[in-house]
């Protein structure tokens, strides 16, 4: 869809994109705060900003519980969400056109007046530990902060995340809202129609009523290699394994783009060198890789599940694929097709106005980076399988890397398949 971005900053510290998207019968908004699990006052109350952020649907100044609240917000269709991270808190909002003054009303209600009590603490504190208990079953979501832990990352992994929602009182709810939900920590994005509205969606903003407070950074971690991590299940039916190549530094949206590109080439189809190869030789049903890049540090991440019988002919296939990408070995042909696939994806994308906010919403809550939409394609032509390489050599040359798998097998099987990523 066609649109045009403009950035704006209040008066009270708060700043954001207004994305213009002509005709939209639907208006989307993201309102984030730096304000994750990293900037809980402590570890023994980790989970403090998840449960901050289940409490924000609830009661306000003008509805007494989550119920009346939500019964308010839906009853045109309108939908609401909201995420924690490690480093974010953030609230997502998408409604009908002829009700975004209405909306935009009670998200305001919801995040600058709400009156938290122990009643709904109590509830949530509950919601959370069944929501984190789901997650153990999950083998990605258990495997996952291990390697994070594993490369250095002063994170908790799942269980020890649900040992600290007990530690929560109600007066560490409020002083974590407090720290955390003010103007100049804020950021938003508001896609939909915007001309003609624009200055009154700026007053509407500059007249929630938030603390200055500060911008809040990201803290600076100490990376390094980690040892393999082996989390037994003994009902595990086969290894569920995650691996990270780390460089200390963000990378920018070509670099981004390149590498999307080479993991097309090495996972992206049936058609791949490391997972098209493991499909055809019937070693795996599914795995993948996928680039995330930060403030501070970016990640190439890998994982996927295998059977046990079938892990070392994977890993040694994993190795060479890798081994030979770092060499050079990939051809124009490959590359090109790469670079095709991601212009098509891309053409594909942004078909909504929630879409579009998602598309900027990455690099500009993670750096204030607003990058132009209609220069994509340029820049995805623009890239080369020199660039390509060289990155992936940084990565593999960084020597920040973390390996977990989830499985009944031995530690020492898990070692052996760790040994095998030596290139």
């Amino acid at each position: 869809m066609k649109h045009a971005v403009e950035e704006v900053s209040l008066r009270n510290g708060a700043k954001g994109l207004l994305i213009d998207v002509p005709g939209a019968s639907v208006m989307a908004t993201r309102i984030q705060f730096r304000a994750g699990m990293m900037y809980a006052k402590n570890h023994d109350v980790y989970e403090l900003p998840h449960v901050v952020e289940h409490l924000a649907f609830g009661a306000n100044a003008k509805y007494r519980d989550e119920q009346a609240f939500e019964a308010e917000f839906t009853k045109n269709g309108a939908y609401h969400n909201a995420w924690t991270s490690d480093t974010s808190v953030c609230y997502e909002t998408e409604c009908a056109d002829f009700e975004w003054m209405r909306i935009m009303d009670l998200e305001r209600l919801s995040i600058v007046e709400p009156r938290f009590n122990e009643d709904e603490l109590k509830s949530e504190k509950a919601n959370v530990k069944s929501e984190l208990t789901g997650y153990m079953n999950d083998y990605y979501r258990l495997l996952w902060p291990r390697v994070q832990q594993a490369v250095g990352e002063d994170i908790l992994d799942i269980p020890e995340r649900i040992k600290t929602i007990q530690n929560i009182k109600l007066r560490d709810i409020r002083e974590h809202y407090r720290r955390t939900h003010t103007a100049k920590n804020m950021r938003f994005i508001i896609a939909g129609k915007i001309r003609g509205r624009k200055h009154k969606l700026i007053r509407m903003l500059e007249g929630w009523n938030l603390k200055p407070g500060e911008e809040f950074g990201v803290p600076v971690m100490d990376l390094h290699a980690g040892e393999p991590v082996s989390i037994r299940r003994k009902d595990a039916s086969n290894i569920t394994f995650g691996f990270s190549l780390v460089t200390p530094r963000h990378l920018d949206p070509n670099e981004v783009f390149a590498m999307n590109c080479l993991n097309h080439i090495l996972n992206g189809t049936t058609n791949s060198r490391i997972f098209g190869m493991a499909r055809k030789r019937g070693l795996v049903y599914g795995m993948g890789s996928a680039i995330a890049s930060n403030a501070l540090n970016s990640y190439w991440d890998f994982d996927g599940e295998v059977n046990v019988e079938n892990a070392e002919e994977l890993f040694t296939l994993i190795q060479k694929e890798l081994t030979r990408t770092l060499n050079g070995d990939i051809t124009d042909a490959d590359f090109q097709a790469a670079k095709s696939y991601a212009l098509g994806r891309f053409q594909m994308g942004a078909q909504t106005p929630s879409a579009i906010a998602d598309f900027y919403a990455e690099g500009y809550f993670t750096n204030d980076a607003v990058m132009r939409y209609d220069a994509m394609p340029r820049m995805l032509r623009m890239i080369t399988k020199k660039q390509m390489i060289e990155l992936a050599r940084e990565f593999a040359g960084s020597g920040v890397r973390g390996f977990a798998a989830v499985s009944s097998a031995e530690k020492a099987l898990i070692n052996d398949l760790n040994a095998k990523l030596n290139f």
